[in-house]
C-alpha cells in the first residue's frame, strides 16, 4: 500500500500561459527504495524536496542513472489520463538491466505515478497544448568506491505542468548536422535513456545553439548515417514513402515514434525503418523529392524541420507542417486529450 504524506506548504500554481517547459514542479513526489536481499519497498508519496544520498553514491561517481519522460492529459470529462505508460515502464526496465540497476516492479511503477497524479491533481493544467509531464528516475544510491553495480537504488517520480517545448510553439525548427561529436556508438548506451547520453550531447547542442540552430542531428560513428535529433526521433517523407532510421542499438526508441509508425501504417502510407545516409537525404533534397522532414518526441509530439545545415551546406525546406506531420500531430494530440476515440488503447485513466 502506497502511503501519502501531504505537504503542509503548498506552492503557488502558475497559470497555463506561464508554463513553458520544465520550469515548475508540483507539491509532491513519489519515492521507492531498493536494497539487495530485501527488494523494493511499497513506495510513498511525500512532499517535494531535496534527496538525501550518500556522497559516495554510485550515481555520483559511476553514472548509474536513467530516467523517463511521459505525459498525462486532462480529459473532456474532467478526468486525467496517462499516455502509454506501459511503454515507458518497459523502456526504463530495459535501461535498468543495461545499467545493472534493479528493475522497478511494473505494478509499483504504475501505482506510484497514479498515486502521485491523484495527490497533485489540482496542478493539472486545462488548456489545449498543456499537459502534466512526469519524470520517473532511477539511480544507484549505495555509498562505496569501487566499480561495481550498486546494491541499493532509489526510484522517484516528479511532476511538472508544461506548455510548449519550443519557445516559438509549433513553428518549424532549424537543425545542425553534427560532424564531430558522437552521441552513442554500437554496444553503448544509446538505446536506453541514460543520463550519460545527455551529458555527452550538451557540448554539441550548445555549439549548435550558438550558431542559431534549435537542435543537433546526430550521426553514427562514421558521420555518414542519420540517427536521431537531440530529444527526438527523425522522419523523412521522400515521394510517397516515409523513412525513419532503424533501431540499431544506438538509437533510443521513442513512444511517439512508435505511435507515428502505427498511424502511418493504419493510413496505408508506405513506411520504411532502415539505415538512412546523409547522402540519400542530400540527393532527395537536391532532386526535390524530399517533401517533409520532422522530429517526434514526448515533449513536442511532432516538430517540422525547416533547415538541415552542416559546415559546407544548408538544406532549406518548406516551413511549417507538411501534410504528413500535420496528420500525425493532429491524430496523436486529439487522442491524448480525449477528443477522439482511443482506438489504439494508448490512454490509462487514473
Amino acid at each position: 500500500m502506497i502511503s501519502v504524506q501531504r505537504s503542509t506548504q503548498t506552492k503557488p500554481r502558475p497559470s497555463d500561459d506561464q508554463l513553458g517547459f520544465g520550469q515548475y514542479f508540483t507539491d509532491h513526489m513519489f519515492v521507492m527504495n531498493y536494497e539487495e536481499g530485501k527488494g523494493w519497498d511499497a513506495g510513498r508519496v511525500i512532499p517535494y524536496g531535496p534527496l538525501a544520498i550518500d556522497p559516495a553514491a554510485s550515481v555520483l561517481h559511476y553514472g548509474q542513472a536513467l530516467f523517463e519522460g511521459m505525459k498525462a492529459f486532462p480529459q473532456k470529462d474532467g478526468s486525467i489520463s496517462v499516455f502509454r505508460p506501459e511503454f515507458n515502464v518497459q523502456r526504463l526496465r530495459n535501461g535498468a538491466e543495461r545499467l545493472c540497476l534493479p528493475q522497478p516492479p511494473v505494478e509499483g511503477f504504475l501505482a506510484g505515478i497514479k498515486a502521485l497524479l491523484k495527490a497533485d491533481s489540482s496542478w493539472m493544467p486545462k488548456t489545449r497544448g498543456t499537459a502534466m509531464y512526469l519524470r520517473p528516475t532511477l539511480i544507484g544510491t549505495e555509498g562505496f568506491l569501487g566499480v561495481r553495480p550498486s546494491r541499493q537504488a532509489m526510484f522517484f517520480v516528479i511532476l511538472s505542468p508544461v506548455g510548449q517545448y519550443y519557445k516559438k510553439g509549433l513553428e518549424s525548427v532549424p537543425i545542425w548536422i553534427e560532424q564531430d561529436d558522437v552521441r552513442a556508438c554500437p554496444g553503448g548506451l544509446g538505446a536506453v535513456k541514460a543520463g550519460a547520453n545527455y551529458a555527452a550531447s550538451l557540448r554539441a547542442a550548445q555549439r549548435a545553439k550558438e550558431k542559431g540552430y534549435a537542435q543537433v542531428l546526430w550521426t553514427d560513428v562514421t558521420h555518414k548515417q542519420v540517427e536521431e535529433v537531440g530529444t527526438m526521433n527523425l522522419f523523412f517523407r521522400i515521394k510517397d514513402t516515409v523513412l525513419t532510421p532503424a533501431l540499431n542499438g544506438s538509437i533510443l526508441e521513442g513512444g511517439t515514434r512508435r505511435c507515428c509508425l502505427e498511424l502511418l501504417r493504419e493510413k496505408g502510407i508506405r513506411v520504411e525503418e532502415r539505415p538512412i545516409s546523409l547522402a540519400e537525404i542530400r540527393a532527395a533534397w537536391k532532386s526535390g523529392e524530399l517533401e517533409e522532414t520532422f522530429g517526434t518526441g514526448t515533449a513536442a509530439v511532432v516538430t517540422p524541420v525547416s533547415v538541415l545545415a552542416g559546415e559546407n551546406e544548408i538544406w532549406e525546406m518548406k516551413k511549417g507542417f507538411g501534410p504528413t506531420a500535420r496528420m500525425l500531430f493532429d491524430e496523436i494530440t486529439s487522442i491524448q486529450y480525449g477528443e477522439t476515440p482511443d482506438r489504439f488503447h494508448w490512454l490509462q485513466k487514473i
